[in-house]
């Protein structure tokens, strides 16, 4: 059967599967009976492949070369925006040795699944542990992040006696894609924000058969996980984050109004205010234009190279790092690792769609939420900004793991994904 994710545009995307093809992944991903009764209404889990037109990819380098540029900054650093000449060395690799097919056998070479819930397909990766006593996990991405984000760390987690760990720490792990990203269907009525998407994640883990689990994010999947945390499903025994939201009332004043720092800040929050000052000053631009007028980004679904320069433009920290790999130096991120994210974005077009979360969303993002259950922490230093463990504490009366890392930054599980996976070992450690 030929299952299309996102309905409007059946050209997008192909997923087959057979009757037998059906069966064999079903028993991957250890599916329960009423979950395999569910195919026939779509909301039973129904296997999943990946597969472009070559059409569509011909488009795309079409596209790329002809690009109309502007003319070059009229600075020497990065002040007004993702440079010149590293968007121009992005767009020559794109056209000039990147193949998106090796993404797309490594996203099949996954066991992979759909379910509809509430309405919208949910995609989602599913791989399950030798280890018969593995933890389930999900994993929820952010913008703009996605499900590539964290292809690297699921065989640190499934498998760590093959990575050198201990085989006690093995999770079994899901992934799904955010409603409007990646393959998974774009809602078409208000209402998905991040507590509407965690109940679906509740129910997809429900549907998984998971009566005991834990729940990870950052950025979006930050604000999801702590909302199911907040829901307090049964089997959800605790949380992780790689982006707490931990910020004090006078640090969240001071920055709405442009006030001075309070006094008497410590030194990891002395750190973790000039992040956040240079952020409110110079890093927001993005979210308030998707916050206010999504619809407004037509030329993201128009131009790929107006869309990566977007995508790229996240974050200061994460942006010099990502030239800097453009520029031969990689990182972290590799040149192909950017472009594999910018490119399932471009494919599934989904720039709008997934820009309607910031608009859907009425949730302070770095105000504590009054989370209560157990909760482990990991502070990149080239996060946004680096929770202090001072604020973490104050956040989270439940506080059961806290670590700072010594790099690592907004897309720590795709940029540190060892550091990443050891660091969910041991804050999950106490709760299995």
């Amino acid at each position: 059967m030929d299952q299309d994710i996102s309905r409007p545009n059946r050209r997008q995307l192909i997923a087959t599967t057979t009757a037998i093809g059906a069966l064999s992944l079903a028993g991957q991903a250890g599916l329960t009976a009423p979950a395999m009764r569910g195919l026939a209404d779509n909301t039973g889990i129904r296997p999943f492949r990946v597969q472009f037109p070559a059409d569509d990819l011909a488009d795309l380098r079409r596209r790329v070369l002809a690009t109309r540029w502007p003319s070059p900054e009229v600075v020497r650093d990065d002040t007004q925006g993702v440079r010149l000449a590293t968007i121009q060395a992005l767009a020559r690799r794109w056209t000039g040795g990147y193949d998106w097919r090796e993404c797309e056998a490594r996203l099949n070479a996954l066991p992979q699944f759909m379910t509809e819930i509430d309405g919208v397909d949910i995609h989602f990766i599913h791989v399950r542990s030798p280890n018969e006593n593995a933890l389930p996990v999900i994993i929820t991405h952010g913008w703009p992040g996605s499900i590539i984000e964290q292809m690297k760390i699921i065989g640190p987690l499934t498998d760590p006696k093959a990575h050198g760990e201990t085989a006690a720490d093995a999770f079994d792990v899901v992934i799904p894609s955010l409603p409007g990203h990646g393959f998974s269907g774009k809602p078409t009525e208000l209402g998905w924000d991040p507590v509407r998407i965690a109940r679906a994640w509740t129910v997809l883990m429900q549907r998984l058969g998971y009566h005991r689990y834990v729940a990870q994010g950052g950025d979006w999947g930050n604000a999801v996980t702590e909302q199911m945390a907040l829901l307090k499903p049964a089997g959800l025994v605790g949380i992780h984050t790689n982006m707490p939201a931990t910020l004090p009332k006078a640090i969240s004043h001071a920055l709405q109004y442009g006030e001075p720092a309070p006094s008497g800040l410590s030194a990891e929050e002395r750190y973790a205010w000039v992040q956040l000052d240079d952020f409110y000053k110079h890093g927001l631009a993005y979210a308030q234009e998707m916050g206010n007028r999504p619809q407004t980004l037509y030329a993201l679904e128009d131009s790929p190279v107006g869309l990566a320069a977007w995508m790229l433009d996240h974050d200061i920290r994460s942006y010099r790092m990502i030239a800097r790999a453009l520029a031969g130096e990689p990182e972290g991120l590799t040149p192909d690792d950017i472009l594999d994210n910018v490119t399932l974005y471009w494919l599934t077009r989904t720039a709008v769609s997934s820009a309607r979360l910031y608009w859907e969303s009425k949730l302070p993002f770095f105000a504590p939420k009054g989370v209560a259950l157990p909760t482990a922490i990991s502070a990149f230093p080239d996060e946004i900004y680096t929770a202090p463990r001072s604020w973490a504490e104050r956040a989270y009366p439940n506080l059961v793991h806290y670590n700072r890392l010594p790099k690592g930054g907004h897309f720590a599980a795709w940029e540190q994904p060892q550091l990443f996976a050891s660091e969910l070992r041991a804050g999950f450690r106490s709760m299995r």
